[in-house]
């Protein structure tokens, strides 16, 4: 960080001169300071992760062409509702052996960059024994974390919520990366329905931006997560008008708290109708929109958009990603799915043993069709009616 804060700090005309302080250790979780003096009386100080070159790294990686990220951080009451829907107890045997169906399946790594883990997965072992996290860099697969406390009422305004979690997070990110995680992932909402207020999204923006300070500064790239949740029955542009608000707060206070931005991943919703509307979009009117959305407030040193399904059914949101990758963008457009990636799998595999291998052709089913989209050439050819199930669940938390 200290050669692209110094390269970046020199171009620009009212910088007369730089200087580290010195005293820190490059591998220290702690921040580096650069100091520059202006030929203003002012002075800037910029601060800047000691981990920068390797949160830059870690971002393209995850951001690698035809490759997205594998969503599997549901807590252990949300997996416990999903094993609960094939007939499964909600216990940590049942989730391990799950778990490990998901970071084995053969050649997962040639779709899949990233993937979310609960704690639980993170500290956990495979039913064969080996740790899942080494499973998925074996797959050349990057461990993330999630790392928010999840939804809890905000008080003040219109039966919203807000994240908590900041409490500790420093300690618990250097934790994670110790073992083994390389990014992290903090989910906050906005419901239309509900306003959105100005004190929510004002809520949920300065959350995420701190979150990500934190994270970067213990080697974590930050997937910044502000979801528009498709509650209510608004049309696609009442979604637009409402993210592009909520999109520009967040990138405020991202600059705000000195996160940089080329060591970050942005996990959008589409811009959609919402769920109950009587008005459906087309992928290409859903990409029209988003794209407009994008290009109009996410900066091009982002490295990549990795969009959430959000409730869409597998092939729905599958064929909206596809729709926008049909002409270059200045970032890596993917997916990071859960239940757009997991849904179909989840009922196949059914707890059942001998479908295991299975369950895994058929994750792979789905990872090579979102590769596939993320790179333009999805067809939707021969997809199951499975797949083609909506899974929007209203006032969905987890």
């Amino acid at each position: 960080m200290a050669s692209a804060s110094a390269t970046l700090l020199k171009s620009s005309p009212v910088v007369d001169k730089c200087e580290w302080i010195k005293g820190q250790s490059l591998r220290q979780a702690s921040a580096a300071f650069v100091r520059c003096h202006l030929t203003s009386p002012s002075a800037l100080t910029v601060r800047a992760s000691s981990y920068a070159d390797e949160l830059v790294k870690t971002a393209k990686t995850i951001a690698s062409p035809g490759r997205g990220i594998l969503a599997m951080d549901e807590s252990n009451a949300t997996c416990g509702k999903r094993l609960a829907s094939i007939g499964l107890e909600n216990t940590e045997a049942n989730r391990q052996a799950y778990r490990t169906l998901l970071v084995s399946a053969p050649g997962l790594g040639e779709y899949i960059s990233g993937a979310i883990l609960f704690e639980e997965t993170l500290y956990q072992s495979t039913t064969d024994g080996k740790k899942m996290v080494d499973v998925l860099i074996e797959q050349n697969i990057v461990p993330g974390i999630k790392v928010d406390k999840g939804l809890v009422p905000l008080p003040g305004s219109n039966n919203e919520s807000w994240c908590q979690g900041l409490d500790g997070l420093s300690s618990r990110t250097a934790a994670y990366y110790q073992q083994g995680a390389r990014f992290a992932k903090w989910r906050t909402v906005v419901s239309i329905p509900n306003g959105p207020s100005a004190l929510a999204v004002k809520e949920a923006a300065w959350g995420l931006a701190r979150y990500a300070a934190v994270s970067q500064d213990s080697g974590l790239v930050p997937i910044v997560e502000p979801e528009i949740l498709l509650d209510g029955d608004h049309g696609i542009d009442r979604t637009f008008e409402v993210a592009q608000k909520v999109w520009a707060e967040v990138f405020f206070y991202l600059a705000e708290n000195n996160v940089m931005f080329e060591g970050i991943l942005l996990k959008p919703s589409m811009v959609t109708p919402g769920a109950e509307s009587k008005d459906k979009a087309t992928p290409q009117q859903v990409a029209d929109y988003t794209l407009k959305l994008l290009h109009r407030r996410i900066p091009p040193a982002v490295p990549g958009i990795m969009f959430l399904s959000g409730g869409q059914s597998e092939v729905e949101a599958t064929l909206n990603l596809n729709a926008m990758n049909q002409s270059p963008n200045p970032w890596h457009v993917s997916f990071s799915y859960a239940r757009a990636l997991q849904n179909t799998c989840l009922k196949t595999w059914g707890g059942r043993p001998e479908k295991v291998k299975a369950a895994q052709d058929t994750l792979l089913v789905r990872a090579k069709a979102n590769s596939l989209a993320q790179l333009g050439k999805y067809t939707g050819e021969g997809e199951s009616e499975e797949a083609k199930k909506g899974m929007f669940v209203k006032g969905y938390v987890y």
